[in-house]
């Protein structure tokens, strides 16, 4: 293994999904490894909606607190290494070749013994293994599909459990209803462990997950942004709050961020009573600071141009609520493109009312919607709609229609994000 490139084409070529959910493949990766998450303290992160964000805000704390901090999320934007990072920056390439070349060996041996990891857990060894050789204070831990089976659940002892919001995605492998999804999630949650999660989460979820905490003996915390602090001003580009005296700007704007953050403030209190010193000058300083591509990422001011990843019903009624409440009576030109094995219709619905036009795509994944399919069921929902297959054609295209319009967004997928960011970023040093 030499490149790059070598190490991603290994990862990619094992089986997506394991055949029987469990643990039992992972477990026995990190044996052959020499158990690397036995040496790290995890805050682990489970949810629907808002991951991304939160695990963003605890990471940047943690770093601001003078942490040495892993972060660990799926899937990436941008490129492999934004899966694995420490205080901020992605896993060298050196460093990811050399550990993929262990993780590699370690998968074959346990092949000849008829046990085939996943690409999930190989991955999520991997980073197990350089969060663990690079001696992290601790690691911010989101998982990949649901909780109970998912790779990350082999760790033990978390310093936190989370379970952000929660609602219908995945519904052929985590259940078709609220609860049943709250409780794949809610197998991440530990005996006598402590637990966040939002006090505005659904009654359904929010059910299954005080009796999930109590049944665990785990301490739970229902974070509510109306109480944790207050809320002093709010703009397209984010938000102003008070907290304990301090005014903090959360960089990422609309009132599903809002909860987020408290989900995360939350939980950064919960690490600052476990033994990880934060104090509210730091919370200030991390908060700041967070970063994270694709969640209503606003790549220029002037014209708007807005990138974010909303590819499920809670996400596209989040981003719905963004346009309304930041665009009014704007004319809003989108380009978008959607997985065939989401709610289409559910996130269309969502955002009807939102644009003036979209460019309907095909984002660079074999589970995406053919644009054809999916400009028809926008025009059958009453938008103005057209198609170009190929996503950097599509924004090409609406870069030379946005001066008849007031923004563009380009949403529908995290794969979309990843296939047209650079080249939006470049468009816009180019015209303007």
């Amino acid at each position: 293994m030499k490149t790059l490139n070598d190490a991603v084409d290994f990862y990619h070529s094992l089986e997506r999904f394991g055949i029987n959910p469990g643990l039992g493949r992972i477990d026995a990766l990190c044996e052959v490894l020499g158990r690397p998450e036995k040496k790290l303290r995890c805050v682990h992160i489970a949810g629907t909606n808002g991951k991304g964000s939160v695990c963003a805000e605890i990471a940047s704390v943690l770093k601001a607190a003078g942490h040495k901090t892993g972060l660990y999320v799926s899937p990436y934007v941008l490129e492999f290494r934004e899966r694995m990072q420490i205080n901020g920056e992605m896993i060298p390439e050196n460093t990811l070749i050399k550990i993929t070349s262990a993780v590699k060996e370690a998968v074959s041996k346990l092949n000849e013994e008829g046990i085939y990891p996943t690409e999930f857990e190989a991955v999520t060894a991997a980073a197990f293994k350089f969060f663990a050789d690079e001696k992290c204070d601790v690691v911010v831990l989101e998982t990949g599909l649901g909780g109970r089976f998912d790779a990350t659940n082999i760790i033990t002892e978390p310093v936190v459990s989370v379970i952000t919001s929660i609602s219908l995605d995945h519904t052929g492998i985590l259940g078709n209803s609220l609860g049943e999804i709250a409780a794949e999630k809610c197998g991440i949650i530990k005996n006598k462990c402590y637990t966040v999660t939002p006090a505005d989460q659904p009654e359904e979820a929010l059910a299954v997950i005080r009796d999930s905490a109590e049944n665990k003996n785990s301490i739970l915390f229902e974070a509510d942004k109306e109480t944790l602090f207050e809320t002093l001003s709010s703009d397209i580009t984010g938000t102003v709050i008070k907290y304990r005296d301090t005014e903090i700007k959360l960089p990422f704007a609309g009132e599903h961020q809002r909860q987020n953050f408290a989900v995360a403030l939350k939980a950064i209190e919960v690490i600052g009573v476990s033994g990880i010193d934060i104090t509210v000058k730091q919370i200030k300083e991390g908060i700041e600071n967070a970063f994270i591509p694709a969640r209503t990422e606003i790549l220029c001011s002037s014209p708007l141009i807005i990138l974010d990843g909303s590819h499920n019903d809670g996400s596209t009624a989040a981003l719905g609520e963004y346009i309304k409440n930041y665009l009014p009576d704007k004319k809003v030109l989108a380009v978008m493109g959607m997985m065939a094995d989401k709610d289409c219709k559910k996130a269309i619905s969502n955002l009807s009312g939102c644009f003036a036009h979209i460019i309907a795509v095909s984002p660079s994944n074999p589970r995406a919607m053919k644009a054809d399919t999916f400009c028809a069921m926008l025009t059958e929902s009453g938008f103005s709609a057209e198609y170009i297959s190929d996503p950097v054609k599509a924004v090409n295209s609406a870069f030379e229609a946005l001066e008849n319009y007031d923004a563009l967004v380009v949403c529908g997928s995290l794969y979309l994000a990843a296939d047209v960011r650079e080249s939006i970023i470049k468009k816009i040093k180019e015209v303007y």
